[in-house]
């Protein structure tokens, strides 16, 4: 290939422009990454992050590190791990969390995929679905005791019309926990995957359904997968709200048995045993399983499925 020559321009004519452009400024070069003055609309948003949240877990991951009696700053989980009955408090809250979450996960996806498309008295059934929301875990496990304890509605029917002899035992044990998590807990996970669905373009169904695709194989091959990454962070929040029952487990559970959940060791050994060291310990071993949880079900969402979620726009 010829190289051709460049010549020097003759006296008197104007500078040829340059071939490289002058730099942007800064400014300009943030703007193209999207980092512009609308930013500081976040600034309130990471200021209450900071105060309410990074602040006292930095805070109570510290405090854990001093234990009350000395022993090493590892003394207070050396405690905690060492005590059978301390260290079970760990598989009874897994217990509870894990099947309530499923069984929220479940039945939110039937409920939302019936509810996802207009229809007349949507909204009339919505605001019905969602109403446990506004009744908090108090008033939910006082309507519990009433209805489903000894002397409550439910056991009064029953031995009335002669289906039962001695009243069912549903409260004060792991099912009227179960049911106070399901309770609080379904509204949640309902409107978590009803935004999911709604947001899947119709068109995909639609397409699967001139292709010959039956109801059930549009739901399996199309809407199921890309409706599994929203039920994974579903099954998350719904996890960690129920991982943290504490509530419950003292009006409607025995939380000295069955429900011996891992938040009352907490709250003993920092509001009755005065030992916030020990307390904050324990609320670090909370953290940390939770974390691990959600970290394992996200792992296995990216292996599940990878495409895009079929949104419409």
């Amino acid at each position: 290939m010829t190289r051709v020559r460049e010549h020097p321009p003759p006296p008197g004519a104007a500078p040829r422009a340059s071939a490289s452009r002058a730099r942007p400024a800064l400014r300009h070069r943030l703007a193209e990454r999207g980092v512009d003055r609308t930013l500081l609309l976040l600034a309130p948003g990471a200021v209450f992050l900071v105060l309410l949240f990074c602040y006292p877990f930095l805070y109570g991951l510290q405090l854990s590190f001093q234990p009350q009696r000395g022993g090493g700053a590892l003394a207070n989980y050396r405690a905690f791990f060492g005590d059978p009955y301390l260290r079970e408090t760990v598989w009874i809250t897994l217990g509870l969390a894990v099947p309530v979450a499923l069984v929220n996960c479940l039945a939110a996806v039937p409920v939302a995929f019936r509810t996802r498309g207009p229809f007349r008295g949507r909204r009339l059934i919505t605001t019905l679905l969602v109403m446990p929301i506004t009744l908090g875990t108090v008033l939910t496990a006082q309507g519990l005791l009433g209805y489903l304890g000894p002397g409550g509605w439910l056991n009064k029917t029953l031995l009335a019309t002669g289906i039962t002899d001695t009243p069912l035992e549903l409260v004060h044990n792991y099912w009227g926990v179960f049911a106070s998590l399901v309770i609080t807990g379904f509204p949640f996970s309902y409107l978590l995957t009803l935004s999911y669905l709604t947001g899947i373009d119709p068109g995909l169904e639609q397409a699967a359904a001139t292709l010959g695709a039956s109801k059930r194989q549009r739901f399996r091959h199309v809407t199921l997968p890309l409706l599994a990454p929203g039920l994974a962070v579903t099954f998350c929040l719904s996890f960690v709200l129920a991982f943290a029952v504490f509530p419950s487990a003292q009006l409607v559970g025995d939380p000295r048995g069955e429900t011996h959940v891992i938040s009352i060791e907490a709250y003993q050994a920092a509001f009755q045993k005065f030992d916030y060291s020990l307390g904050s310990a324990i609320a670090m071993v909370m953290a940390a399983v939770m974390t691990a949880v959600v970290l394992v079900v996200l792992a296995w969402r990216s292996m599940l499925y990878r495409g895009a979620t079929g949104g419409k726009g």
